[in-house]
Parts: structure tokens; sequence; C-alpha cells
């Protein structure tokens, strides 16, 4: 076909039609047509010609033009799309390198495959255009609640039909055994949107904990207006919740206000996740009340919290054991997802047990190494001694005050403890050695004897050995599972090295080594610090 006046304005009258259809710019639809005749032009005139295409928008008149860019000589290489300064002087007055000269040339007849190309470059321009709609439409709507109408379902993953695009539920992110018909009214919460080569995915779900969240902000006004905020929410979709609210507000109580009058707020959030039954909880800044709290309906006798291993024990009288970890040990879970501890639940006859065990081992202990007899090693387990370097280093002070200890005594006693330490540590080093460890290592600053001989055991007995472990071969750690946590040992875990500081030995080791190099790290740290919040604040 040729562009003639006849058909020059049903180019922009097809322009907004599609436009309008697809929701887009009508200029972007308009340039998608230049770029179509530009190139039916240039399977005409030849593909090396730099041809132009321009529809004036308001008359719809298409204007092929020929493109020539004035260069160097020595870079002269397309001849039809460039010339030289002196082959431009024959067009042009004066021409510099970088001058273009524009001629206009006659439109070209569009035959059948070049309208095809044509019709195809346009589609794919509007396709284009209708992705990159659609990203900036829902990439900040990212964390939000949307409804949507199910289109399809495909290998178990929902397609819906969110309005201006498709987005995906898939079967992992679904509650239990849901099941949607086509055109059934579906409400998810917007995961995340990605921009990808076949265009914006949106991913929906509704087992995510912050679904619960947001449905509360919805059902509940006083956490929409900030003065109930929802500190944690902890889930096991489509059977069992618990979610943590605090009042801003001394009158409001802030569990009352998430139930409703009548449990009308928490029953609309039940029925939206078909039926999974929520515990709202009160929470509390002190991590050994919140976590009573948490396994309500339990009731906890005794709570201990090792802040720095993260961990807590729950001492709960022996009727309420199955309770309090709940069927299939969902209610300890929860908690734990909920209090971010890890959680070790028993009864009270087996911390007394334990208890009593621990204070048997402390005393053999002490009568062992230190000489001492029953009744003495007691009275050091009993003020609060629990292994040799507490003996050996601690401020003499705290040993006299045990009943019958003077002066001389004490002296005695961290002297005993001092030499039997010396000699469990000559003995390690020693096994050590025999186990093939280099003095690489045993020099190394930050490992004990015992530590050393640990590392022998497990193979580590060079610096180059110790310089490749991961922060976690050492410390120990927790990997999840199928939703499950699983514990890893760590080598020196029994010596109590958090993960930090195993952190801090293998960098050192790899800095001696010359594997890193610490100016590296002073940038990196600079960075990092550059991009923290609290450094854009």
């Amino acid at each position: 076909m040729a562009i003639t006046s006849a058909n020059q304005l049903e180019l922009l009258q097809t322009a907004e039609a599609v436009a309008r259809e697809k929701m887009i710019d009508p200029g972007l639809v308009v340039e998608a047509m230049e770029e179509s005749l530009a190139r039916a032009a240039k399977s005409r005139y030849g593909a090396e010609m730099d041809i132009r295409v321009s529809i004036d928008r308001k008359t719809g008149r298409a204007k092929f033009t020929r493109v020539r860019t004035v260069v160097q000589d020595d870079e002269l290489e397309n001849y039809q799309a460039e010339f030289t300064v002196e082959q431009a002087r024959q067009y042009m007055d004066d021409p510099k390198v970088g001058d273009q000269f524009i001629e206009e040339v006659p439109p070209v007849e569009m035959g059948r495959i070049a309208a095809q190309s044509a019709k195809q470059v346009i589609l794919q321009r509007v396709r284009e255009a209708e992705r990159d709609r659609q990203y900036e439409e829902f990439k900040d709507r990212a964390g939000t609640i949307i409804n949507g109408q199910v289109k399809r379902e495909e290998y178990g993953n929902v397609i819906v039909d969110v309005g201006a695009g498709e987005a995906i539920l898939r079967r992992n992110e679904k509650i239990g055994r849901e099941s949607y018909r086509p055109n059934d009214r579906i409400r998810c919460y917007i995961k995340d949107v990605r921009r990808e080569p076949r265009g914006p995915q949106i991913f929906l779900s509704r087992t995510a904990p912050e679904f619960m969240a947001e449905l509360f902000k919805m059902e509940v006004p006083e956490i929409y207006d900030g003065i109930i905020e929802i500190k944690a929410v902890a889930r096991d979709p489509g059977s069992r919740a618990k979610i943590a609210v605090i009042s801003y507000d001394s009158s409001i109580d802030p569990v009352g206000a998430c139930v409703g009058m009548r449990g009308s707020r928490v029953q609309a959030v039940v029925n939206e996740l078909q039926g999974e039954k929520i515990d709202i909880i009160p929470w509390n800044e002190d991590q050994p009340t919140f976590l009573v709290n948490a396994l309500q309906p339990a009731e906890v006798s005794k709570v201990v919290l090792d802040e720095e291993a993260g961990k807590i024990e729950v001492v709960v009288p022996e009727e309420q054991l199955s309770l309090a970890i709940g069927r299939r040990g969902q209610n300890v879970r929860l908690a734990s997802q909920l209090t971010g501890l890890d959680i070790d639940i028993m009864t009270e006859e087996e911390e007394s047990a334990r208890r009593q065990k621990e204070f048997e081992e402390r005393t053999n202990l002490f009568m062992e190494t230190l000489d001492l007899d029953e009744f003495f090693a007691q009275l050091l387990v009993s003020e609060g001694f629990t292994n040799l370097e507490e003996v050996a280093y601690v401020d003499q002070d705290e040993l006299l005050v045990i009943d019958g200890v003077d002066e001389d005594t004490a002296q005695e006693l961290q002297i005993r403890a001092r030499e039997n330490l010396e000699a469990q540590a000559k003995a390690a080093l020693d096994n050590a050695r025999a186990l093939g460890v280099e003095d690489s290592l045993v020099e190394f600053e930050g490992l004990t004897p015992q530590m050393i001989e640990a590392l022998a055991k497990d193979g580590v007995k060079t610096l180059e050995d110790f310089a490749t472990c991961a922060d976690w071969e050492l410390a120990g750690g927790w990997t999840t599972e199928n939703g499950e946590r699983i514990k890893d040992d760590g080598i020196l875990e029994p010596f109590d090295v958090s993960l930090e500081e195993a952190q801090n030995l293998v960098m050192t080791a790899r800095i001696l080594l010359g594997w890193v190099d610490p100016a590296d790290l002073e940038a990196e740290e600079l960075d990092e610090d550059a991009e923290s919040p609290e450094a854009e604040a």
C-alpha cells in the first residue's frame, strides 16, 4: 500500500484507537508506525541507507527522509549513510564533521510482506509499552492487598486478572487445598513485582504473614490510624496463626480492638483465611514476658533467657506440656517464629532433674581437678562457679565470701585450677600435633589448644584449611528445609564461639595469608555505612 492523502488521517485514527484499547500513550503508537514505515522504506531503498519517517501529529502526513552524516576520511565505512567533508561540499555550505544532510525521498509502496512486517513492529512496540505501563502501575503496590478475578488455573498456579494485567498466585502461596474456578473473585497480597523479558510479573500470596497483617489493617481502624501497631505475625497457613499487637493509647486495649464487638473484626479475617484460628497476643518489650503471652493458652512456670545464644528455656507443669507444644509442635513453633527465639520446653520435673545432674557434674569436676572433698566442691557450685576458668581467674574476694575460705585457701584453689588448666592445654596441644596440626595454626592468635585439637579432629590442620571454613561451620547455625529448622553443629560451638567471632577469626586468617586486602574491607565497610538508613537520614 502507499501512504496517500486518502489514508493519511487513518494512521492517526488507528493510533488513537489502539492507544485507547491498550491504555497507552498515542504518541508511542505513532512512533511504532514511524519505525515500521522506516523499515519498509529500507527494504525498498537499501538496508544500508539511514531512512527515517516522521508522521505529522495533526495531518497524518508521513514524511520520508534520507540522512547522511559527515565523518572523517579515515572513518568512512557506510557509503550510503556517511560521506566525507569533501563529498559533502556538493550538497552543503561549509560542512563540518558531525553535520547531517537530510533530503526528502518519495514514499514507498508497501507490499504484502512489508505490510506484515510493519504490523509486527507496531504490535511489538505496543506490547512493550503495555508492559511498561503495567510495571509502572504495580511496582509501588507491592506490599498491598488487591482484589482480582480468576482467569484460569495452570499446573496448580492461579492466573488472576487484576484489571490492568495478569498476576500469578503460585500453588505454594495458596492456603491449604484452596481451589478456584474461572470468574471467582479472589483477594491476595502483592508479594513482589518484577520486570522480566516477557513482561512485568506480579506475584501474589495468600500465605504470607503480611497478608494477615494487611487484612487486620483493613478491619481495625485503630491499626490503620497508627494507634495500634502489629509488631509480629506467625502463621501456619490455613490452620493457626499468632499476631502480636501493641497500643500507643493507654485507654485502648489492643487485643480487644482487634477482636471487635462479639468477635466481628477477627471473624472477618478468619473467614477470609479459610477458618484459620488466630491468637491475638499483647506485645511486650520484655522477651520472657512476651514469650509467656505467645505460648498461650499454656501456663508457664519459669522462663530462662540466654540472650547471647538467642535461646530460651521454658518450664511448664507436667499437665501443661502437651498444650504448650501443641499438635505436631504447632504452638511452640509459632511462638518461636513470633519471638525470633529458639524455645526449649521442659516440665518442672525434667528441669529439676537437669539442674541436679548439672550440680553433680560440676561437683565431680571440682572434686577431681582441685582435689577437694564433696562438701567443699558443693560449696563452690552453690556459689555459682561452673568451671575451672572461673575459679582460676576470678577476683580472690569472690572466693573469700565462701564459708571456711581464707586467703591461703583461696590462693591454693587458684594455683591448683591454673595448673590443671595448663596441663589440659598441653595435653590438647600434644594431641593436636599428633594428629598433624601445623605450626601455622598453632601460632594463630585467637584459638585455644582445645579449639586447635577440635579442629584437628575435624581435618582442619593448617591455617589455609582454617581460612577456607565458613563461619557457620565453626560456630554452628540453623538451616530451614521444608519449613523446618535443622541444627548445624559447629566445630567450635562447644567453646561458645559466636557467629561474629567466627567471621572475625576466618577473615583474620585470610588477611594473614594475603587472600584478602584490608584496604578492600575498609572500603566495603564505608560503602555499607553510606548505604545504611541511618547514613541516609
